[in-house]
């Protein structure tokens, strides 16, 4: 039998009004781990989750990676590459890829009679994923993207409406520069909003054969193509075994290709992110510093009104370190409890953010209009367990206060 565990439960069970240890520590040490573990899963979760939202926006506009034409100065300047339907069908066999697409792209000018504004035209083709667009449509429809046809339909975001006046099935003229102005009129078709102010003012959606026909280009070439991947985590080595197997390589036209990701293409976004990963450290330290101090006074209040228990039970013959391992183990018990009051305030909080989104954020500020939250198992548990194993460590020290109280010294306390 494991003698400080039984005599530490009987402790902790013991309901005797007379009896029982002070209530006030015992409340503000489960207290202190509540409210420390509740702000750890709150803050962890917000931040994944606004990290998450964002890299999904990102990813909405452009894919997880893309490959164009090595030459191409710039993204507003595409040069086409070409690649037959056997080499994509080979890339969407990869089990690292869970689509492939392929996309055109064209700079030129939105103009009305009051407003005129620069953009950025991009063609899809029949097999694009409109899922993201179609997720953050406010009006309208998606129209069915061609690359044999012509619809002259395309979405613009809310932003790009209000700026130039326009609604839902306005017709707008935009213009094109090349070795002359080429004109375009197009209808909207559909009206978006992602909140990602760059992106939403730059971009308007169309089919792919509207765009390969303002560039000149033959049907079997394309400003780039766009690869979802499956694994996330996997995207840096995944993009360098893919630029690795098209290194050197050319299509038909004899143009080489370049791999690059959306962590690559947007450094400075991908930059700040991870620059959110510190603030979870700083949140993680200091709560955890917080409930362990809590803990560590709590325990020498318990130790202190428990001296005549300890002076006996080292006059039974009970050493040290069973004492110290007693009081470890009812700390223990404290902890477990704080932290389960922890885990139903902070599960709470995620609760009713996820379904009815109360905390609201400035979009222009923070690309959405409400607080994100994601909840992930495996940071749950892990914050859980360094919590536990955080609060116990840092008792370790202060339960040696045990080794100098003497049985003779304790008969005070009777």
């Amino acid at each position: 039998m494991n003698l400080p565990l039984f005599i530490a439960q009987r402790i902790y069970r013991d309901n005797d009004p007379g009896r029982q240890l002070s209530r006030p520590a015992v409340l503000i040490a489960m207290t202190g781990i509540a409210i420390g573990l509740a702000v750890m899963i709150v803050a962890v979760s917000v931040i994944v989750g606004f990290k998450k939202e964002v890299r999904d926006k990102i990813a909405g506009f452009g894919a997880h990676i893309q490959i164009t034409n090595l030459r191409a100065p710039s993204l507003y300047e595409s040069l086409p590459v070409s690649m037959t339907e056997v080499e994509i069908d080979s890339l969407r066999g990869r089990t690292e890829i869970s689509h492939v697409q392929r996309y055109s792209l064209k700079a030129g000018m939105v103009k009305t009679d009051e407003a005129f504004q620069g953009m950025l035209l991009k063609g899809v083709g029949p097999e694009y994923d409109v899922e993201f667009f179609r997720r953050h449509l406010l009006e309208g429809e998606m129209p069915q993207f061609s690359d044999t046809a012509s619809s002259n339909r395309v979405i613009i975001s809310r932003s790009l409406a209000d700026k130039l006046k326009l609604k839902l099935g306005d017709k707008i003229d935009t213009y094109f520069f090349q070795e002359n102005i080429r004109a375009r009129r197009l209808t909207v078709a559909g009206i978006y909003r992602t909140n990602m102010t760059e992106f939403d003012n730059l971009y308007l959606v169309t089919d792919l054969y509207t765009v390969n026909h303002l560039n000149r280009w033959e049907a079997d070439r394309f400003s780039g193509l766009e690869l979802t991947v499956n694994d996330y985590s996997r995207l840096e080595d995944f993009t360098w075994e893919l630029a690795s197997r098209l290194e050197g390589k050319t299509d038909r036209y004899g143009q080489e290709f370049c791999v690059r990701n959306i962590e690559q293409l947007n450094p400075a976004i991908f930059a700040w992110l991870d620059i959110l990963d510190v603030n979870i450290w700083v949140i993680l330290v200091l709560m955890i510093g917080v409930a362990g101090f809590t803990m560590i006074s709590g325990l020498l209040i318990i130790i202190i009104e428990r001296t005549s228990m300890i002076g006996v039970l080292k006059s039974l013959g009970a050493d040290n370190r069973t004492i110290r391992h007693l009081f470890l183990w009812f700390s223990v018990f404290l902890i477990g409890r704080g932290m389960l009051w922890g885990n139903i305030i902070g599960l709470s909080f995620y609760a009713v953010q996820r379904c009815f989104g109360l905390f609201k954020l400035d979009p222009a500020t923070y690309y959405m209009d409400t607080v994100p939250v994601s909840f992930n198992w495996w940071i749950f548990l892990l914050l859980n367990a360094g919590t536990l194993i955080a609060s116990v460590l840092m008792l370790v020290g202060p339960s040696y206060f045990i080794t100098r109280i003497r049985p003779a010294d304790s008969m005070r306390y009777e």
